[in-house]
C-alpha cells in the first residue's frame, strides 16, 4: 500500500494517510453494508460439557478426606468427636490415615507443654507435606501470638459448631480465624451444642461435657485463657443427651469438664442435683463415670456425693487433683484449698464408699518448691498409696504468672519427678485382689490387641479374653493376676453374660445425633442454596453436583436476556452518535 515518504516530517498522524486511502465518510458508508454474522453456539453441547466437567474436587466442599488428631483431656476428645460428626454428616470422609487426607484437623490441649510440642511437630509435618489445612482448637485461643501458628486456620474451643464454615472457607482459598467467645444476648455461652452430631471414638462410650471453663485462676494453667469462665449446660439438655446415647447403644457415660465439682454455680444448681437426674435414666447394665473435681467445690457436697458414688450404676471413682502436699506451694499456685481440705475429701469418701478409687495429680518442681515441700508430697503418696497417680514435671506456660517466677533448676525438677515415680511404683495396688470374683463392663480393646479392656465397680482396669460376645456386656470374672495398672480376669464358666437394656451400638465411624434441625441447617452454613447435606459419604459428591448443575442452567436464561438488552442499548447508542455526526 502507498505510504507517506519517510523523508517528509510528519506534523500530524493524519499525514500518514495517502491520497489513495479511503476517506472517513467513505469508510462509514462501506460499514453500512457489513452485516455482522452471529456466532452460533451449540447449546446442547455446551450444557453437556458442563455436566461432564464438574468443578475440581479440590474446590467442592464436602468431598475431601479429613484426618483428625486430638491431644489432651476427655473434654478435648469430646470436642474432636463433635467436629468429626459435623464434617461427616456434611459428606466429608473422616480417615484414620494421615497420608490419605486432604486436610488435617489438629485439636490440641493447652494445659501441658508436651502435648503442645507434639501439636507443633504435626503442624510442621503437614506443611512439609503440603496438606493445605490445619485447624487448631485450643492452643491458639490461649496463645494468640504463637509464631508457629502463622498462616494456620484457627477455631477456638467455643466455636467448634462452626467447623463446617471454617473448613469450607479454607477449601475455597480463604483464611479464617474464629477466636471470639460465643454469646447470646450478651451472655457468654459454653462449648459445643449438645445436640450436634458426633462420631464417638468408641461407639460404646459417650463423653458429655457438663460445663466449660472454670472458676479458678491457677497461676500455672492456661485453661482459663482457652475456655474462659464457668458456663454450665442446663440439666434437661444433659439428660436428653444421655438418653439419646443409650438409644444408640452406649453402655458407659463419662462426665467431663475442667472442674465437674463447680457445675451449676452459674445457673443456680449443683453437681449432686444433676447426678441424681442422670442416674434415673441410666439403664441396667450401663455405667456412669464422674470426671475431675477440685477439692474446694466437692467439700460442700460430700454427703450427697458419697450416696451417689455408692449407686450400683455409678463407678466408685473420683479424680481429685492435689498438685502438691505443701500449703505454701498451693498458695503460690492459687489453688484455693489446703492439704487438710484434700485429706478431708479423701478420708470421708474412703469411709463412706468402701473400696473407692481416688485418682490424683501432682506437679513436681513448681517455682519456689523447696526440698521440704517436695518431701511433704512424697509422704502424702506413701500414706495414701493412690492406685492412679498422674505425675507431671512443671513446664512454664508463656503468659501465666508462674512463668514469671524464678524457676526450679531443670535438673532438680527432673530428679524430683523420678523420685516420686519411684515411690509410686514401689507398691502394688491390686495384688490383694487376686482370687476375687468381680463383675466387669467390657468396653474396648487393649493397646497390644491381645485382650479386651473392662472395668469393675471401682473403675479398676481388668483385662479379659478377646471374646466378641463380651464387648459392651457385663461379665463375671475371677481375678488371677495383677500388675501395676491392671488385673487379669478369667470369665466364670457358668456365669451369664449380661447385656445392658439398651440398643445395638452404632458402627465405628457412624454419625450420632443427626437431628432434623441440623439436617435442615446444613445447607445454610455457607452460601444459601449452594450446598445440601449428602445422604452418605459415598454419594456426597454426586448429590452436590446434582444440586449445582440445575441451578447453573436455571441462571442461563436470565443472564442471556440481560446480555442481549445491554447489546441493544449499545447499538442504539452508536446509531445515535452516527446520525448526529453526519446528518
Amino acid at each position: 500500500m502507498p505510504s507517506a515518504s519517510c523523508d517528509t516530517l510528519l506534523e500530524d498522524i493524519e499525514d500518514i494517510v495517502s491520497q489513495e486511502d479511503s476517506k472517513p465518510q467513505e469508510r462509514h458508508f462501506v460499514r453500512r453494508d457489513v452485516v455482522p454474522k452471529a456466532r452460533r453456539r451449540n447449546t446442547q453441547k455446551y450444557l453437556q460439557e458442563e455436566e461432564d466437567s464438574p468443578p475440581s474436587d479440590s474446590t467442592i466442599p464436602g468431598i475431601q478426606k479429613i484426618w483428625i488428631r486430638t491431644w489432651g483431656c476427655s473434654h478435648n476428645n469430646s470436642d474432636g468427636e463433635y467436629m468429626a460428626g459435623q464434617l461427616a454428616a456434611y459428606g466429608y470422609k473422616i480417615t484414620e490415615n494421615a497420608s490419605d487426607a486432604d486436610l488435617w484437623l489438629l485439636n490440641s490441649c493447652t494445659v501441658k507443654n508436651p502435648a503442645e510440642d507434639h501439636f507443633r511437630n504435626s503442624i510442621n509435618n503437614s506443611q512439609e507435606q503440603n496438606r493445605g489445612t490445619l485447624l487448631s482448637v485450643c492452643v491458639k485461643h490461649a496463645c494468640p501470638r504463637l509464631i508457629y501458628l502463622a498462616g494456620v486456620l484457627i477455631l477456638s474451643s467455643s466455636q467448634i459448631s462452626r467447623v463446617l464454615k471454617v473448613v469450607e472457607k479454607k477449601i475455597k482459598g480463604h483464611s479464617v480465624r474464629l477466636l471470639g467467645q460465643k454469646k447470646d444476648n450478651g451472655k457468654r455461652l459454653g462449648g459445643a451444642r449438645l445436640d450436634l452430631p458426633k462420631i464417638r471414638k468408641n461407639p460404646l462410650i459417650e463423653i458429655i461435657s457438663i460445663n466449660t471453663g472454670c472458676l479458678n485462676a491457677c497461676t500455672y494453667c492456661k485453661t482459663k485463657h482457652a475456655r474462659g469462665n464457668l458456663a454450665s449446660y442446663p440439666i434437661d439438655e444433659l439428660v436428653d443427651r444421655a438418653k439419646q446415647s443409650f438409644q444408640e447403644g452406649v453402655c458407659e457415660i463419662w462426665l467431663t469438664s475442667e472442674d465437674t465439682g463447680a457445675y451449676g454455680r452459674d445457673i443456680g444448681t449443683d453437681l449432686p442435683t444433676l447426678l441424681w437426674k442422670l442416674v434415673e435414666v441410666i439403664p441396667e447394665g450401663a455405667m456412669l463415670r464422674l470426671g475431675m473435681t477440685n477439692p474446694p467445690y466437692i467439700l460442700e457436697h460430700l454427703e450427697e456425693m458419697a450416696k451417689i458414688l455408692n449407686h450400683p450404676r455409678v463407678y466408685a471413682f473420683l479424680h481429685v487433683p492435689v498438685q502438691s502436699a505443701s500449703d505454701s506451694v498451693l498458695m503460690e499456685m492459687k489453688r484455693e484449698y489446703c492439704v487438710a481440705d484434700f485429706k478431708r475429701v479423701v478420708d470421708f469418701l474412703k469411709e463412706k464408699v468402701p473400696g473407692i478409687t481416688i485418682a490424683t495429680d501432682i506437679i513436681c518442681g513448681f517455682p519456689g518448691e523447696t526440698d521440704q515441700d517436695f518431701q511433704e508430697t512424697v509422704k502424702l503418696v506413701e500414706e495414701y498409696k493412690f492406685p492412679s497417680l498422674f505425675i507431671n514435671q512443671f513446664y512454664p506456660r508463656p503468659g501465666t504468672p508462674a512463668a514469671k517466677i524464678e524457676q526450679v533448676p531443670a535438673q532438680v525438677k527432673k530428679q524430683r519427678t523420678k523420685d516420686l515415680s519411684r515411690v509410686f511404683h514401689s507398691y502394688s495396688p491390686y495384688h490383694h485382689k487376686i482370687g476375687e470374683r468381680q463383675q466387669v463392663l467390657v468396653t474396648e480393646e487393649s493397646f497390644d490387641s491381645k485382650f479386651y479392656v473392662a472395668h469393675n465397680r471401682f473403675y479398676e482396669q481388668v483385662l479379659v479374653p478377646k471374646n466378641p460376645a463380651f464387648m459392651g456386656k457385663m461379665v463375671e470374672v475371677d481375678i488371677y493376676e495383677s500388675g501395676k495398672h491392671f488385673m487379669k480376669g478369667r470369665p466364670v464358666s457358668d456365669a451369664r453374660v449380661y447385656t445392658p437394656s439398651i440398643s445395638k451400638p452404632l458402627a465405628k465411624g457412624e454419625v450420632s445425633g443427626l437431628t432434623k434441625e441440623f439436617r435442615n441447617g446444613l445447607g445454610n452454613h455457607g452460601s444459601p442454596g449452594s450446598h445440601t447435606p449428602a445422604a452418605s459419604q459415598h454419594d456426597s459428591a454426586s448429590s452436590r453436583m446434582a444440586l449445582r448443575m440445575p441451578r447453573r442452567h436455571q441462571d442461563w436464561a436470565p443472564r442471556t436476556a440481560v446480555g442481549l438488552a445491554l447489546l441493544a442499548l449499545l447499538l442504539a447508542f452508536f446509531v445515535k452518535v452516527y446520525n448526529l455526526e453526519y446528518n
